[in-house]
């Protein structure tokens, strides 16, 4: 990459036959600010009025295809995932190559769709945005986003340009070319360690554990686990950029198979032990599901008890038979598993809220959890049960003696 304090050079992605007049606005508001530009047209049908660096035959033979295939479909559909491989390929390689710094996409639901792909192509830390009419969208699945993509809402976008969309597009073109003047791109030769968590008042772990694994000379990188936190943890595990997990939140696994829009997809749990990643596992909050705190909540749960966490977030508490269908889902998706997998099960509560005397203390949908997981789990995983809370300072303890030992025995490096 060019070095820190040069221009940077934005790679601008966009249908340049439907959309030439607002991606030349973009990219002059670039180069008024000192950026360098490279085009990329992911147009089918028609043709920029002037031309881009790279065509949209370009694209399309970089996916192994060509225009008159995708025209040739007669279904946009189709002919637009044909661009959307073409150019996911192209950028990353163009990237490999230093040919641009940060990357910027604009679209409505087609656009987006092929922009999403191209996000998730180029590695971690490359500024990567998406102006979109459809940004912050239910339409937009959480197994879509990369792990740090950017989305701008495109407002007054959908057909030409207007002082409107100007504010948006201005703003974006700032955005994009800032991110890539001040980015601090990760450390490649220092082990990054991958941690769930929820904030502190539920799930204290990340306290000892944080410094105590920095100490040891590893990097530690702690998602959010509310969806969107698990999405970018499982992007970058399925990306090996993991030298370990300590997976102890695993709630998103619950919200997703009991139908909760805060999902981190159907790959939770899946992909550090896919990419040969050593686990270490706990399912911290598991019998706990959340929902849209200002939505109206689904009948099915109006016999469970209810913690209202904020005005954004409600959590639902499983009752046993929940629980156990918790407790298979895990055992699935660490069947999976190719690298070791160190279960940790703290028989005194698995959340804050959960110990004994607290609001939310759960004891019979703890024990049918433990009962069913330990009768389902795959005889690749350890499992040991411990005496303690997973807030204890014994449940830390717990989890570095385990590291340390694989550290010793060269499972983690």
């Amino acid at each position: 990459m060019a070095a820190q304090n040069a221009d940077k050079t934005i790679l601008v992605i966009g249908t340049y036959d439907t959309k030439d007049d607002e991606l030349g606005f973009l990219a002059q508001v670039i180069r008024d600010q000192g950026g360098k530009v490279v085009t990329m047209d992911v147009s089918v049908l028609g043709d920029p009025s002037r031309p881009c660096d790279h065509s949209k035959h370009d694209v399309a033979r970089e996916g192994g295809s060509s225009i008159q295939a995708a025209i040739d479909s007669g279904d946009e559909n189709h002919a637009m995932q044909i661009m959307a491989q073409g150019a996911s390929l192209l950028a990353a390689r163009l990237y490999t190559q230093g040919a641009f710094d940060g990357m910027i996409v604009l679209g409505g639901t087609m656009g987006t769709d092929l922009a999403l792909d191209v996000a998730s192509a180029l590695p971690l830390g490359v500024p990567k945005y998406i102006v979109s009419t459809v940004s912050f969208s239910p339409l937009i699945p959480a197994d879509r986003l990369a792990a740090d993509t950017q989305m701008i809402l495109w407002a007054g976008g959908l057909y030409g340009l207007n002082s409107v969309c100007k504010a948006s597009l201005s703003q974006a073109a700032g955005a994009v070319l800032g991110a890539a003047r001040a980015v601090q791109m990760p450390d490649p030769d220092k082990p990054l360690i991958g941690m769930m968590s929820l904030g502190t008042s539920a799930l204290k772990y990340v306290v000892p554990l944080k410094p105590a694994l920095e100490e040891r000379g590893f990097e530690v990188a702690v998602f959010h686990a509310t969806g969107m936190g698990g999405r970018a943890f499982e992007s970058l595990a399925a990306q090996g950029a993991f030298a370990c997990v300590f997976d102890f939140c695993t709630q998103e696994l619950g919200n997703h198979i009991h139908g909760s829009n805060i999902s981190a997809g159907t790959d939770r749990l899946t992909n550090a032990g896919k990419s040969g990643t050593p686990q270490i596992v706990a399912p911290g909050c598991y019998d706990l599901v959340d929902v849209v705190g200002w939505k109206p909540i689904d009948d099915k749960w109006r016999n469970h008890l209810k913690h209202a966490h904020n005005r954004l977030l409600t959590s639902v508490v499983l009752n046993a038979e929940d629980c156990k269908q918790v407790a298979r889902a895990h055992s699935r998706q660490l069947a999976t598993a190719t690298s070791p997998v160190a279960l940790i099960l703290p028989e005194h509560g698995l959340g804050e809220w959960d110990r004994e005397g607290a609001d939310l203390h759960n004891p019979e949908g703890l024990a049918a959890f433990f009962a069913e997981l330990e009768a389902t789990l795959p005889e690749t995983v350890t499992a040991q049960r411990i005496a303690c809370h997973i807030n204890d300072a014994a449940f830390a303890a717990t989890a570095l003696e385990i590291f340390d030992g694989w550290c010793a025995e060269g499972i983690v490096a």
